[in-house]
């Protein structure tokens, strides 16, 4: 199979201008006649089927949550990127394209990263249209704040629930199609197959998770908006029903999974704090900002530490280990997200962790240096130009109550420990997936007519993810890409008509939906799904995570195929196939992770280089930092499904080209 990505010539600059320009259209009398399907309701998803609708396109949208509101976009806190250039700091369009790619560790698609820079200012003047409260400074002006990866300020946020708000920005314009009949909403559905007619994408079977009934929805187009796949590992900071369920049944259907080893590994959670917990808390990346991250210099201290017979206030300064300040001065404590993951496992591999878990892993981010700064600069704004300690700290803490506020009340709840007076305890944890479905250009699968946005695809973000673009990804994807390229393949689908349910292909796939369903309520297993999506997890987190090697991944390899086998003889789902039904809902997205934690296995084996969030430890160098092989592993790889043994999937490649950026050694330092 040759993948062709559509890349249109010339300019970069000009490349997406021009190539909208010479898009097909359907006129807007035409449009009523066409049907499309949009699966997922995060922003990608919302944003896309609004956009559709307000064009005047029947769509249906489909979330497996109760509301589209409650779709895992809302749980970003730190901000959206968008090259405006309100600090006057040096940022531009091209800066924030050579960032990504930078932040992506030269593993992303240049003329894709591009168009989503172009279009970043678009977002935030169409999110303030639609009544966002993103922060604003004390003449009124958007504010911006800084992000691991660049040294700009671009990140436009609301406190530190900016996904939300995003959201309900989203959602509003939806609602309103839904309102005017353009959009139908499906709540509490889920998509379980693709159908393909004539080898376009036609359609899709959808449970009803209320009453378990098996519904056929046809369409001219199918988007798939579902969001990433990290909760292959169990924990993560997903939500816990966030799932890789319709992008690995579109895999299945003939669309190439790429890069699925790129995975993000993010550096403020809250450290995991036992074996019975059931996802992990993210601590946004924008305290980065404010807070410094350490550990004790001396083993011994952080084994007091851990013991409870020190407490971190009592360390002084040269006791601590600013290791991101030290190893990267140039970004400090805002270096990328895989960099500075990985320093954290570092020094705890060290013996200096900090949380008394099962693992010893934990660092520290400790806003007293930021406190003081703060409140100083708040007593000399006021007049006081000679303030006690005591009002410099209480001056200090205020600031960072209006900032992040939400986030350290958040951190209360969770931990039961006040981090105005004592530091945050984090660690890394799987947080966002680079890999995804292949895209062309168009955003287009490799089934003609499935098109599929967010983080469901691969195409923007190369090997890591820079801070703040995931929501920039959607909502470019969902306004201002989708409307013209799904447009542009639609323009010769207006005399097709309507597409009949009662074709034997929506028999087919409704089979095999069904056939899925009873082979899980038959077995007459003892174990439950969570026994094995545990277990699944561990494999994953220990030899597909943060640090990789060939014998681990051998053994990954193997330990999936042999947990496969088992979950499908010794499995037990109770319940019937026509009621709410959670243990099957949960069985059939843990089967599709089990097939895909394999080729995230396989995907890092074959590169046989450590790039962005994929470490390789044999790949490394001198200083410990990655040591990509650009000559041989420049390119996308992208897997064909080949049946049910996943071991026999082939891997394609699609070559990546730098014209405009020059490839150079990823430096933080």
């Amino acid at each position: 199979m040759k993948l062709d990505s559509k890349i249109p010539e010339g300019h970069i600059s000009q490349k997406w201008t021009n190539y909208k320009d010479h898009l097909k259209l359907v006129a807007p009398n035409n449009r009523p006649k066409i049907d499309i399907i949009v699966v997922g309701t995060g922003l990608a998803g919302a944003s896309a089927a609004a956009s559709l609708g307000e064009m005047g396109y029947n769509v249906k949208a489909f979330c497996f949550q109760d509301s589209p509101r409650r779709a895992h976009s809302i749980a970003a806190q730190g901000g959206i990127n968008a090259a405006k250039n309100y600090q006057n700091d040096g940022d531009s369009i091209f800066r924030l394209f050579y960032d990504t790619i930078k932040g992506g560790d030269y593993r992303a698609r240049e003329a894709n990263v591009h168009r989503l820079a172009e279009v970043s200012g678009n977002i935030i003047d169409q999110c303030v249209a639609q009544g966002v409260p993103f922060a604003r400074d004390y003449g009124g002006l958007l504010d911006n704040r800084s992000f691991g990866g660049t040294q700009v300020q671009r990140t436009f946020y609301a406190a530190g629930q900016t996904g939300q708000q995003l959201l309900l920005g989203a959602y509003s314009a939806l609602s309103r199609q839904i309102g005017l009949g353009r959009v139908k909403m499906f709540n509490r559905h889920e998509m379980l197959d693709l159908v393909k007619v004539d080898g376009k994408a036609r359609g899709i079977i959808a449970r009803n998770l209320v009453t378990g009934e098996l519904e056929r929805h046809s369409a001219h187009a199918v988007v798939i908006a579902s969001g990433g796949y990290g909760n292959v590992y169990f924990l993560s900071t997903n939500a816990m029903g966030s799932n890789v369920t319709a992008g690995w049944k579109i895999h299945k259907q003939g669309a190439l999974f790429a890069n699925p080893c790129f995975v993000q590994i993010h550096p403020t959670c809250i450290p995991v704090h036992g074996t019975n917990q059931a996802k992990l808390t993210l601590m946004s990346e924008s305290l980065r900002n404010s807070g410094r991250i350490w550990v004790p210099k001396k083993k011994e201290d952080a084994e007091a530490i851990r013991a409870g017979k020190l407490k971190p206030t009592q360390l002084v300064e040269e006791d601590r280990d600013y290791f991101l300040e030290r190893k990267y001065p140039a970004f400090g404590n805002l270096v990328p997200r895989d960099v500075a993951s990985r320093a954290a496992k570092e020094v705890c591999d060290e013996g200096k962790g900090i949380e008394a878990n099962d693992t010893n892993e934990g660092v520290y981010l400790d806003f007293s240096t930021e406190i003081q700064n703060k409140g100083k600069q708040a007593a000399y704004a006021q007049g006081n130009h000679n303030p006690t300690p005591e009002e410099v700290t209480s001056l200090g803490k205020q600031w960072l109550k209006e900032k992040y506020g939400n986030l350290f009340t958040m951190y209360q709840k969770i931990t039961d420990e006040n981090p105005y007076e004592t530091p945050m305890k984090i660690y890394p944890a799987v947080h966002y997936t680079m890999g995804g479905v292949w895209v062309d250009y168009n955003l287009q699968s490799t089934i003609p007519g499935c098109f599929v946005a967010g983080e469901a695809n691969f195409s923007d973000h190369g090997a890591n993810r820079l801070g703040a673009s995931a929501l920039m990804q959607g909502l470019a994807d969902g306004y201002f890409v989708l409307p013209y390229t799904v447009s542009n393949y639609l323009a010769d689908e207006i005399r097709t008509g309507k597409i009949s349910t009662d074709l034997p292909e929506f028999a087919e796939a409704e089979n095999r939906v069904k056939d899925s369903i009873d082979k899980f309520l038959n077995n007459k297993g003892s174990k439950s799904v969570d026994h094995f999506h545990k277990r699944l997890g561990l494999i994953m987190w220990n030899k597909v995570g943060m640090g990789r090697n060939e014998a681990g991944l051998k053994e990954a390899i193997a330990e999936i195929t042999a947990l496969k086998e088992e979950f499908y003889r010794d499995v037990n789902v109770p319940g019937n196939a026509d009621e709410l039904n959670p243990q099957l809902e949960k069985a059939l997205r843990v089967a599709d992770f089990i097939d895909l934690g394999q080729l995230m296995a396989m995907d890092a084996l074959q590169r046989n280089e450590s790039c962005g969030g994929h470490f390789r430890e044999e790949y490394q160098d001198a200083e410990g930092e990655t040591l990509r092989d650009d000559e041989n592993f420049s390119f996308v790889g992208a897997w064909e499904y080949k049946g049910d043994d996943i071991t026999k999937e082939e891997l394609h490649k699609e070559e990546l080209k730098y014209e405009f950026i020059k490839i150079a050694a990823r430096n933080y330092k």
